[in-house]
């Protein structure tokens, strides 16, 4: 059996490496120079900086990988827990600790509101029923038949999949800081908080189960060690190399494209690559009007702005990963998925992986990114405009809020915009993760792992199920050994 994959995010190596673990010959196409997709990774000037992924949970999944072909992911990688998992902060100052130590929590929440404690306690015990049934159940089957949809329905009820994640911490939560706090994860995985089903709810608890991680020498250690895997284990790699076209006949999946010119064939063609991108520009299979319709209605994830720099002047008080939340939170977000307008009250994600590893940076220098949501390219936005002004105001609130001096000290920086994404990702409209976690875009409703309309086609990554998130494509490439 002859299976191509097309793109070498973590969706893409991990299928290939399943892929192969089952006997198929496996040929790996990349359009970048390197691997990794949206976990690239970015050197200047002794400065190495991660281009997307920096949160590692549930290390087992990439263990797995190792663990297909007898080998210990030790001997390619060192993940190690963080001991604060996110440092959150308020415009009035308020600064808090999060971290998988309960008693450090409740101390933390007490100080806030009393009363929170005991509601803190039983959101944690039902986003475990979340993650029993969302992840540990069905995170790695299909979801390509409307009768196994229609047999969730009622669980999925059970566990008010009909609020949003805000709705249900908030049911549990009074005070607004808590809820924020509580509420975020959403937007780890390219959700609005308000919009976005109370399943995603169980990342809370995923997090809990099993930690938050970072790999020593960056995220792209990964990658560097599943290509290491990749090469021993016989898969074919080619980089530079962008699929233009898929070929297919009446049996469905012939050959893919490349650079416009020479032809692989393949039986099995896995795509970890935007679906409507997939689907409407290297596609040539007849799409009928309830497949038209479903692409159609499709709502997509915001964009983002991601800003990268280092300093000649070290931070030792700031944490591996600090949130930072603006005055006003829903109508920001409101701005950002519905209104597609920017809004000075920004929310931020700010990274220093030399808290934790001081590889990444020269002796005596630090090391960032500032991750930034914005609104995705349906805003019509002009980055080439915009995007100093946003760096500025960026850098301008960090200063401000934990980084003295900062612009004083900047000694190297660039940023992506959703430009990036759209043009270099492929993905829709620029989105960071390709469409939103609402529950009519979950499971069944999302862009399916087999191809509705193409045999021998198929979907790994953030547009199919079960979503984004390095967990979640991961687990995609798990649902391969079921349908393959």
């Amino acid at each position: 059996m002859k299976s191509l994959v097309i793109g070498s995010g973590f969706g893409g190596i991990a299928a290939a490496l399943r892929l192969k673990a089952k006997g198929h010959k496996v040929t790996l196409v990349e359009k970048q120079k390197d691997l990794g997709g949206r976990a690239r990774v970015f050197e200047k000037n002794g400065f190495k900086f991660d281009a997307g992924p920096t949160v590692i949970t549930a290390p087992h999944l990439i263990s797995e990988l190792f663990e297909l072909f007898n080998k210990k992911s030790s001997d390619y990688l060192n993940i190690t827990p963080l001991n604060t998992w996110y440092r959150f902060l308020f415009e009035d100052g308020y600064q808090f600790d999060y971290s998988g130590d309960e008693s450090v929590m409740e101390k933390q929440i007490r100080k806030l509101n009393a009363s929170d404690v005991e509601g803190y306690k039983n959101l944690v015990k039902f986003t475990q029923k979340i993650f029993d049934k969302g992840f540990t159940e069905l995170a790695d089957v299909p979801f390509d038949k409307p009768t196994f949809m229609l047999k969730q329905i009622p669980a999925l009820l059970n566990l008010k999949s009909y609020k949003s994640v805000y709705s249900l911490v908030s049911s549990y939560i009074k005070n607004e800081k808590l809820r924020r706090m509580f509420s975020m994860h959403p937007l780890l995985v390219g959700g609005n908080p308000f919009t976005t089903t109370s399943i995603y709810g169980l990342i809370l608890y995923l997090e809990k189960k099993w930690g938050i991680h970072y790999s020593m020498g960056g995220t792209g250690k990964i990658i560097e060690g599943l290509e290491k895997l990749m090469i021993e284990e016989g898969i074919e790699i080619f980089k530079n190399s962008e699929v233009t076209k898929i070929l297919t006949n009446k049996k469905g999946i012939q050959s893919v494209q490349i650079n416009n010119e020479k032809t692989i064939d393949a039986d099995n063609v896995i795509c970890n690559a935007d679906p409507p991108g997939v689907y409407e520009k290297l596609v040539n299979s007849k799409q009928g009007p309830i497949f038209k319709w479903k692409q159609k209605r499709m709502e997509y994830s915001m964009g983002l702005f991601v800003y990268y720099f280092g300093t000649k002047k070290v931070y030792d008080d700031v944490a591996h990963h600090t949130i930072k939340f603006g005055n006003k939170y829903k109508e920001h977000l409101d701005d950002i998925f519905e209104n597609k307008v920017l809004n000075d009250d920004i929310s931020y994600y700010l990274h220093r992986p030399s808290a934790t590893d001081n590889s990444m940076s020269p002796k005596d220098h630090d090391c960032f990114y500032v991750l930034v949501p914005v609104p995705n390219n349906q805003s019509k936005i002009d980055w080439s405009r915009k995007a100093e002004k946003i760096k500025k105001l960026v850098i301008e609130k960090m200063q401000k809020d934990l980084l003295p001096n900062l612009r004083d000290n900047i000694v190297e920086d660039f940023y992506l915009t959703p430009d990036y994404f759209e043009k270099e990702l492929n993905t829709k409209f620029g989105s960071g993760f390709s469409i939103q976690p609402k529950f009519s875009q979950s499971a069944y409703f999302r862009f399916h792992n087999k191809s509705e309309i193409c045999k021998g086609l198929y979907f790994v990554g953030a547009g199919t199920h079960p979503g984004a998130g390095v967990p979640g494509v991961l687990s995609s490439a798990k649902i391969l050994d079921k349908i393959i």
